[in-house]
Parts: C-alpha cells; sequence; structure tokens
C-alpha cells in the first residue's frame, strides 16, 4: 500500500524566526500522527541549512523548492542537486507551474532537472499540470501527459520508481479555487493508467499527490480519492496548526 505524503511548499516566505516557530510547531504536531503518513517541508534555499538543524527527529524530511541541471559551473545565483545533497534535503521539487509560468522553465529544462536530482540521489517532486485556459479548451489529458512524457523521454519511465508526481491545476494554485476531488481523481487516474501502459509494477508504487488550495476543510475529501496519495501544500503549509490538520487528513491509521 502506498504510504500518503504531505509536503509544504513555503514558496518565498518567512525569516529565520518565522521559520523557528513554524518548524517547532509542525513537530511538535507531527507527534500526534502516526506512520501511515509521510511528512516533509520545502522551506526557501536560504533558510535549508537552518530547517536542517531544526529537523533533529527525522520524522520530517528535509525539501527543497528548486534545484538547477548543471552539476557546477559559471551560473550565477543557481543550487546544484550535490549541494542540497549535503544539507540533507531529500526532496526536491521541478516543474512547479511558477517555474513554467514566472521562469519560463520548458518540459525539456523540467526534465533536466529531475535528472540531474536523482544524479545526487534526491526525490524529485514532478509537477504537472494545466491552465484553466487548457481546461476549457478539453486539452488537459494532452498537457499534463506532455509533460510526464518529457521525462520519460530523458531518464526512462523506470526513474519514476525514485520519484513522486503532484497534480496542480495552475488555475488552483493562489486562486482560492480547489479541483473538485471528482476532478483531481480523474487527472490522477489518467496519469497512474498511463503508467500502467509502460510500467504496471511501477503504477501501483508511485505517489501521486495533488496541489492546489488544499486546505483542512477539503483535505479529506481528496485524500480519500483512490488515486490521490496525499498533497503538495502551498499557502495553509505556513500555519503549523492548519499544515498538521492536513497531515492529519492524510494519515492512514
Amino acid at each position: 500500500m502506498r504510504r500518503n505524503l504531505v509536503v509544504g511548499n513555503w514558496k518565498m516566505h518567512g525569516s529565520r524566526e518565522q521559520v523557528i516557530q513554524l518548524l517547532q510547531g509542525i513537530e511538535a504536531g507531527s507527534a500526534e500522527l502516526s506512520t501511515g503518513v509521510e511528512i516533509g517541508v520545502c522551506p526557501p534555499h536560504i533558510h535549508i541549512d537552518l530547517a536542517a538543524e531544526l529537523l533533529k527527529s527525522g520524522s520530517i524530511k528535509l525539501g527543497a523548492q528548486n534545484v538547477y541541471s548543471k552539476p557546477e559551473g559559471a551560473f550565477t545565483g543557481e543550487i546544484s542537486a550535490a549541494m542540497l545533497a549535503e544539507y540533507g534535503v531529500v526532496y526536491v521539487i521541478v516543474g512547479h507551474s511558477e517555474r513554467r509560468a514566472i521562469f519560463s522553465e520548458t518540459d525539456r529544462q523540467v526534465a533536466l532537472k529531475f535528472q540531474a536530482a536523482q544524479t545526487s540521489k534526491l526525490i524529485p517532486i514532478l509537477c504537472v499540470g494545466e491552465s484553466l485556459e487548457q481546461r476549457q479548451n478539453g486539452l488537459t489529458d494532452k498537457i499534463v501527459l506532455s509533460q510526464l512524457n518529457a521525462v520519460i523521454e530523458v531518464a526512462g519511465v523506470e526513474a519514476l520508481q525514485r520519484a513522486v508526481i503532484a497534480y496542480e491545476p495552475l488555475w488552483a494554485i493562489g486562486t482560492g479555487q480547489t479541483a473538485t476531488p471528482e476532478q483531481a481523481q480523474q487527472v490522477h487516474q489518467l496519469l497512474r493508467g498511463h503508467l500502467r501502459q509502460l510500467d504496471r509494477e511501477l503504477a501501483d508504487v508511485i505517489r501521486i499527490i495533488y496541489g492546489g488550495s488544499v486546505k483542512s476543510a477539503n483535505a479529506k475529501d481528496l485524500f480519500s480519492q483512490a488515486d490521490i496519495d496525499g498533497g503538495l501544500i502551498g499557502g495553509a503549509s505556513l500555519q503549523a496548526e492548519e499544515f498538521i490538520s492536513i497531515c492529519k487528513s492524510a494519515d492512514k491509521e
């Protein structure tokens, strides 16, 4: 059985003091959870060292929000996968919709970041998702599968054995709108079904999580869907009590 995963993506938020208070709150709240749910947090790069110092229990995994595709070189402002690994990072988000939309990352660039992350033993969280216009034009299936296939073409389908997929409809990120549980399940089922055609064993074990205005109020209904294995949480992960409440909704035990 797949173990649910809930990851907080803090984006560009948090002072040192806020990070300390937030992690202390999440650590304390996680004591109420069973082993039925895995928790991760992705602070801004500048706070990864601080977070690593604070997450001593090992019950909460450390993640990063981005990584560069090259191992080293004259790439001002970028961070390599090897650098992240040195600080105990386990997960790294690649292909988040904000990276694609604001920073114009292509499917090819995302695939190379995915590959670079795995080279340094990091677990990539591959984000796929469509815009509102694309959904309205009936292009959801085409878009999410093309984003997934771009990674498969570069890294091979077997690489997904060591990865997580996050479906995040762009129209539901930071807008307050959320895909209904049925809408989210439909896309999760599509992704898993596509992988089943390529590797049946992989399809059964890979975790596909949902991201898009997840809150404690809707988390239980989302996580109860057959192919939704947790969530990639944005704004709600900046409040320890709210985040832990979401984690409780994903706790299988």
